[in-house]
């Protein structure tokens, strides 16, 4: 049988057309990361089909561009010539399509496997952290889009500028790539950087992992993937940056003089940003990001210290990160005007939520803050019920729904009460979705915030107009 790289080689030397017949089929097709496969294997001429439970706006993208989806459980509508299937885990295991391609000898791999052999010859620039990776990779596809460098780009969001989460932009000679590198099920560990950038390594995943350190030793694990002589970026004070492994390692942060590369002179114009970021022995002088959220300068300094390894010009470097419109989803402007703001965020985890409330206060401090919350899977509300109530305790008011279960069966006695009933703010309630609608409907708050990486999102188009009436 052929290794997963041979097939990939296959099929994208002589791609076939015709849609579902012997090319590539995903289980779970809408997802963010498969969905980037999905549309790298179109854009290269081969057969794309898949399955996914739920249609969605992304999944109806994909059909206009020829993918062929469908969204019920059944064999008789997959493709029986595929070559390839990818898989997610959120699929059951009992599920009929995998169990039929698994039991009749198909080759079938995870998505990572897919994305190691895709960039395995290539210049890799692969960006890592619990928190961080999706804005800093698309800052960094971005940069190199925008100034000509160049780029294939495979991120775990929709960028604005390009309302894609794939590319191909033509590069000088080089295979480049730019992958965000996933922690989840250690996938990263099929990467093979030729730069990395490390973000962030606090708890998560710890159904996985199941402790702190066996989820910090993934991260050194991952930087021990840097090819000799590779770079790697990491966020000053990451609790085991001594143990990770580069022949180059630089530190990056935001107003602390002892990182290697370092954004200062911080300005505040309008939900913007100017800075200057200085490395080695130049500075930046007035970068400006249209993005809100001091996490976001964190994740600007990171990129703009790949695009200056690379040698871009630091003049095409400012104007591109000025020209960066942000991610779907990360503190993501809905409404913005002077009398109402909603922002819509994918935060899922305590340290994430901190960065987008505190960000918020900062920067529309003479406005009431209103939060809501959607917890993601009943291990992480179980693993940090602690952490999400002294977080949501910063807003002035809190909305929790109830827990997005994703791929797993409920937990007894874990649910959205228990952040509920550690929370020290009074001004704090659970609500269901319809009622949550009714609330907002009812009180018009002047600066809210919603939060989650569950179904959250199909709210946020509602909720716009009932501030918009």
């Amino acid at each position: 049988m052929k290794s997963v790289s041979e097939i990939v080689a296959s099929l994208t030397a002589s791609p076939k057309g015709g849609v579902g017949s012997g090319g590539v089929y995903f289980l779970g097709i809408g997802g963010i990361g498969m969905s980037a496969l999905a549309r790298y294997f179109n854009a290269n001429g081969v057969a794309v089909s898949g399955y996914d439970k739920t249609e969605t706006a992304l999944c109806r993208e994909l059909a206009a561009e020829g993918i062929n989806i469908h969204y019920e459980d059944n064999i008789e509508l997959i493709d029986k010539q595929a070559k390839l299937v990818i898989y997610t885990p959120a699929v059951p295991k009992d599920h009929k399509e995998l169990n039929y391609y698994l039991n009749n000898n198909y080759t079938v791999t995870k998505r990572s496997d897919v994305l190691g052999a895709i960039t395995a010859g290539g210049f890799n620039i692969c960006v890592a952290g619990t928190h961080g990776k999706t804005t800093t990779s698309s800052m960094v596809a971005h940069i190199l889009r925008h100034t000509g460098y160049g780029c294939t780009a495979f991120l775990g969001g929709i960028a604005v500028n390009y309302s894609s989460n794939y590319w191909s932009a033509a590069t000088n000679g080089q295979n480049v790539f730019v992958a965000e590198a996933d922690e989840y099920d250690r996938s990263f560990l099929k990467l093979s950087p030729d730069v990395a950038v490390i973000s962030s390594m606090d708890p998560d995943h710890l159904d996985i992992y199941g402790t702190a350190e066996n989820m910090e030793q993934a991260f050194i694990d991952f930087s021990e993937k840097i090819k000799p002589g590779g770079l790697l970026i990491s966020k000053y004070g990451l609790k085991r940056n001594a143990d990770l492994k580069a022949s180059q390692h630089l530190l990056y942060d935001v107003d602390n003089a002892n990182a290697a590369i370092n954004s200062h002179n911080i300005q505040i114009d309008n939900g913007s940003y100017v800075f200057d970021v200085k490395a080695k022995d130049k500075v930046l002088k007035d970068v400006l990001l249209n993005m809100g959220g001091m996490h976001n300068i964190e994740n600007a300094t990171a990129a703009i210290a790949v695009a200056l390894h690379l040698n871009i010009d630091d003049e095409k470097i400012k104007a591109a990160v000025a020209a960066f419109r942000g991610v779907k989803r990360r503190f993501e402007y809905i409404i913005k005007n002077d009398s109402t703001v909603m922002i819509d965020d994918y935060a899922h985890h305590p340290e994430e939520l901190r960065a987008l409330i505190s960000g918020t206060k900062i920067l529309f401090s003479g406005k009431k803050c209103t939060v809501v919350f959607q917890p993601h899977l009943y291990s992480r509300t179980k693993d940090h019920a602690d952490g999400f109530a002294e977080v949501l305790d910063m807003a002035d008011e809190v909305i929790l729904l109830p827990i997005y279960p994703a791929r797993e069966l409920p937990m007894e006695r874990v649910n959205s009460e228990m952040i509920l009933q550690r929370m020290k703010n009074r001004n704090s309630k659970l609500l269901s979705k319809e009622a949550l609608l009714i609330e907002i409907e009812s009180k018009k708050p002047e600066l809210l915030v919603t939060s989650g990486a569950g179904d959250i999102d199909v709210l946020v188009e509602p909720i716009k107009k009932i501030l918009e009436l």
